[in-house]
């Protein structure tokens, strides 16, 4: 990647992994779907009046708001609210760390729906790896009962089934088709944005009654516009710049960075401990993740046969 994607890919991971710590201010008054759903509605309102301010407007074509349906509700709605649920039994830090396995669901998800990113031995052994360190983060103290903790333990991870999914249907916004009708990464994030909050919008008003809650504090306002105008509306269009530029499996890199931000403003801010299975568990979910794109590996065999060329060619030199 260019030094400026790196630098896009860096921003990416501190607004991302700002969006734990701002989930936990806001859980104080609001319920997580409501939550999730302020989340996305206000940032579908500033990208759709950004929108306006730049004279763009989302095509009206019906398969088009169809896939933005869809993609607003496995890469949005859904995550959202799981990770929101799951952040009121988990600290902040320990929920961005299993959402770090985001890539190790995409490999196991894009295995079996599709025909060009299937299990290869390096992918096969980074997936083993890094289930083998998700074990490590739950413990084996769940083992002894399906405790509350272990329920939001496995929502955040769930989470990350659900951005699978949407890594593979989203790859479809690359296409043809989709330039043609000038589908770019403000429209594309303006689109996503406003069908998640046409998804979530029944769920929240008959599931948890919003107007019948106290009034939110400064901080919760605070935290909700945070969350909304950066973690979620600046950084999904970051995210579809990187996504059109770099490609799908550099955009996943941002999954290994984000749990720094958020450990850092969870322990320091917010008060909260993390144990050593904790970054144990973390080092080996990096090292399943590193295999599984198989990057370090194949630059390390580059390596190696042109050490061996040099050498071969030297010993024919001196012949």
């Amino acid at each position: 990647m260019s030094p400026a994607e790196w630098a896009m890919l860096g921003a990416l991971s501190v607004l991302w992994g700002g969006s734990f710590f701002f989930v936990a201010i806001a859980l104080r008054d609001l319920p997580p779907i409501t939550l999730a759903l302020l989340r996305v509605g206000f940032a579908a309102l500033a990208l759709n009046l950004l929108m306006r301010t730049m004279g763009m407007k989302v095509p009206g074509n019906l398969w088009l708001w169809r896939d933005f349906l869809v993609m607003g509700s496995l890469n949005l709605a859904i995550p959202f609210a799981l990770i929101a649920w799951g952040q009121t039994h988990i600290d902040s830090a320990l929920a961005s760390i299993f959402n770090a396995a985001t890539p190790f669901s995409t490999a196991i998800v894009a295995h079996f729906l599709t025909h060009d990113e299937r299990m290869r031995p390096n992918r096969l052994a980074g997936v083993s790896i890094a289930f083998t360190g998700v074990l490590l983060i739950v413990g084996v103290d769940a083992l002894n009962g399906l405790e509350i903790r272990l329920g939001g333990e496995l929502a955040v991870w769930g989470a990350t089934w659900s951005y699978g999914l949407a890594g593979i249907f989203g790859r479809r916004f690359s296409s043809r088709d989709y330039r043609r009708i000038g589908v770019n990464p403000l429209i594309a994030a303006a689109g996503q944005m406003t069908g998640a909050t046409l998804m979530m919008a029944p769920f929240a008003l008959v599931i948890e009654h919003p107007w019948t809650g106290p009034l939110s504090s400064w901080e919760t306002g605070a935290a909700i516009a945070g969350m909304s105008l950066l973690s979620t509306a600046l950084a999904s269009i970051l995210y579809f710049r990187i996504l059109a530029s770099a490609g799908a499996t550099n955009s996943l890199l941002v999954t290994l960075l984000m749990p720094v931000t958020a450990m850092i403003l969870g322990v320091t801010v917010l008060g909260e401990r993390l144990d050593l299975r904790h970054f144990a568990g973390f080092a080996l979910l990096i090292a399943g993740l590193v295999a599984v794109d198989g990057r370090i590996v194949s630059a390390r065999h580059r390596i190696s046969r042109s050490s061996i060329g040099l050498q071969r060619q030297g010993k024919s030199d001196a012949d």
